[in-house]
């Protein structure tokens, strides 16, 4: 049993991890519920309310094996607008983090951002300049300081206790809640034709356990290998899109860097198309506009017009 630290550990990945660990380690987590909930609370794991960027004044025992810093802000269109929470999260708390890790002897395992491998690089927001600053100071302080570490790399992940309302909304749970809301209508940021490789909770908690387990080093991205259009994500629910002006940081796509984390055995599991199923029809029943399950659709069938782009949707998918 090891004795393993998650920063973060109440937010949306840091939770799905302590659950999946918190039965075989002895997990504590450090969280201050900028984005995380104590609703996502694990029984048996030691909770602490605090900044990462006290974490060498909270009296914390310098004993941990393992160190998970998932505890950072991480939404890159937003950030323009919270550049001082950016810097405070990120940039200031970092090299505490890394201190704290040198002195217990923990393997760090420390959440990049995918943002790094787009065109536009660290200069995309200030979050994808933070994450990307980051990771070249651990690098260089692994070299300098011996510490053992790991950087993985997420790709737009989506599953059960994402954000789906309010302005750190991600787009797979905000489209899912519109659409059972009744929404015929998704927006989708110009152009429309960006691609995001969404990767499940669950395989990407699988990647960061192969990677704590027997990764080292850096370049561990965990991503699906299919890329999605926004436009393909909005026609999979079912229902039409409405372009809307772009975002500054709107990035077209990103290279998907997951042959080291394939080498440690890793492979994806799940597929947002059966996703977007099970969320819209958990009964298994064909719904047309992303209606209640308690709806027939054979009481509500479509009009000539929606029948049309429905057929038009499915011809689509077989000539793929």
């Amino acid at each position: 049993m090891s004795k393993i630290l998650i920063t973060g550990g109440a937010g949306f990945v840091g939770s799905a991890l302590t659950s999946r660990l918190c039965g075989n380690h002895d997990v504590t987590v450090i969280d201050n519920y900028f984005t995380g909930s104590k609703s996502n609370h694990c029984t048996g794991v030691e909770y602490i309310d605090s900044d990462v960027n006290f974490i060498n004044d909270i009296g914390l025992p310098k004993t941990f094996d393992v160190i998970f810093h998932l505890g950072e802000y991480a939404r890159v269109e937003q950030s323009y607008d919270d550049f001082d929470t950016v810097m405070q999260y990120n940039y200031h708390s970092f090299p505490e983090v890394l201190s704290f890790a040198k002195d217990c002897d923990a393997k760090l395992i420390y959440s990049g951002s995918s943002t790094k491998f787009s065109d536009e690089g660290k200069k995309l927001s200030p979050y994808a300049y933070t994450k990307a600053q980051n990771t070249d100071l651990l690098e260089a302080y692994a070299e300098w300081y011996g510490l053992d570490y790991a950087i993985v790399y997420f790709y737009n992940v989506y599953g059960d206790n994402e954000i789906g309302s309010g302005k750190y909304a991600t787009v797979i749970a905000k489209f899912l809640e519109l659409v059972k809301g009744g929404h015929k209508t998704l927006p989708v940021t110009a152009p429309g034709n960006q691609m995001r490789n969404f990767t499940h909770i669950d395989d990407i908690v699988d990647g960061l356990i192969l990677v704590m387990e027997k990764g080292s080093g850096p370049g561990y991205g965990i991503g699906h290998h299919k890329a999605w259009s926004m436009i393909d994500v909005v026609e999979a629910m079912g229902v039409d899109y409405q372009i809307v002006e772009s975002k500054q940081g709107n990035r077209m796509n990103g290279a998907v860097m997951t042959l080291k984390t394939k080498q440690l055995g890793w492979e994806p599991k799940h597929n947002l198309e059966d996703y977007i199923k099970e969320k819209l029809n958990p009964d298994g029943r064909w719904n047309w506009y992303g209606a209640e399950e308690e709806d027939n659709p054979f009481d509500t069938l479509p009009d000539v017009e929606d029948l049309e782009k429905i057929v038009n949707r499915e011809l689509k998918k077989l000539g793929q």
